[in-house]
């Protein structure tokens, strides 16, 4: 189907290697941070950076966001997740409790779900009116278009796992104490609802994918290639945006002890 039929299942690799991978990736990932942090090299604060996650429930969102951060410094990557709005932000234009997480020059955020559940649970269950979902469509891709004209780097990932695994995971956390909490009787709800949600996607994907802001599409039934296929798409996108925007990437020194 659509955007999603792309989410082919990627060759298979060994867990040593896609080990090997995701170091490489991490490390350098934290070079670029410091690069865009004005830590290394020009030593010039950078652009924004903004990683937004949307996906299935159990497709890996929290593994692929862990792995993402895991090497740098915390206390310069913000990491914000997003349930349903409050009584308080549902006074307000769905895109306001968004601003404040947003991340400034030289910063870095990322987004365990976003804008994005205006036009999937919020269509879906029926908690926009159709007007305000299928408005929503032009609203979401000024916003980033607004965001990213600022010069923001916007990553957006979908995080897809086919039904049969999604439903191999569900029942993996049913049976595991310390991971039941995870799986609620919303998660199943949802999971009798993957046609309603998979036409939403198709929309999503289609709709809102936009020259400054593209989806990309991750196959996540195998968590290990997942993990490295996300934090190496992030670094190919910062090397090039920052080598459009004229920063010397070869300027910079290797990571040391000290991290950003």
């Amino acid at each position: 189907m659509g955007h999603l039929g792309s989410a082919t299942p990627p060759i298979e690799i060994s867990k040593k290697k896609a080990e090997a991978r995701l170091e490489a990736a991490q490390e350098r990932l934290l070079r670029l941070r410091l690069i865009v942090g004005g830590q290394i090299g020009e030593k010039k604060i950078g652009p924004p950076l903004c990683v937004l996650f949307e996906g299935w429930d159990a497709s890996g969102k929290g593994g692929a966001i862990k792995r993402l951060v895991g090497p740098l410094d915390p206390r310069h990557v913000r990491v914000a997740q997003f349930a349903a709005p409050t009584y308080d932000e549902k006074r307000h234009h769905f895109l306001q409790r968004f601003w404040n997480v947003l991340p400034g020059s030289g910063g870095m955020a990322v987004l365990d779900r976003s804008w994005y559940g205006r036009v999937l649970v919020e269509r879906v269950e029926g908690f926009a009116t159709k007007e305000q979902w299928k408005r929503a469509y032009d609203e979401i891709v000024e916003f980033e278009r607004t965001l990213t004209a600022e010069g923001m780097i916007l990553i957006k990932f979908w995080m897809h796992v086919s039904e049969e695994e999604q439903l191999r995971r569900f029942e993996s956390r049913q049976n595991d104490l310390l991971r039941s909490w995870k799986l609620t009787e919303e998660d199943w709800r949802n999971r009798k609802k993957r046609p309603e949600y998979e036409a939403a996607i198709e929309d999503m994907l289609g709709k809102t994918d936009q020259p400054r802001a593209r989806w990309h599409v991750i196959p996540g039934d195998d968590k290990q290639y997942a993990r490295f296929a996300v934090v190496e798409h992030v670094c190919h996108v910062l090397e090039k945006k920052l080598t459009k925007r004229g920063f010397n990437l070869d300027a910079a020194d290797h990571p040391g002890p000290t991290e950003l």
